[in-house]
């Protein structure tokens, strides 16, 4: 008789988004902190990244002045031009 393994396999469909600040490497250190700080709770008090994080399914790299963001469609909302982008 032959033993028949079936796997499941679960597909999700995800948005990724790829985020970097323009010309950070320009910005003072107190203003590179800033960008850093305001992109980091844009990010956090999405719904998506909470509901991710309850789920324990974040992986955190640091990364400098970017990050990359899985199902990022419901994490995107416009932020304001920084000072120093001006």
């Amino acid at each position: 008789m032959s033993t028949e393994i079936k796997k499941e396999i679960a597909l999700e469909i995800a948005h990724v988004l790829f985020i970097d600040i323009v010309g950070y490497s320009k910005f003072s250190i107190d203003d590179q902190r800033a960008a850093i700080d305001e992109l980091t709770q844009a990010v956090r008090t999405s719904e998506q990244f909470q509901n991710a994080e309850a789920a324990g399914r974040l992986i955190k790299i640091p990364t400098g002045d970017g990050m990359a963001a899985d199902t990022a469609a419901a994490i995107i909302t416009p932020l304001p031009a920084h000072p120093c982008s001006a």
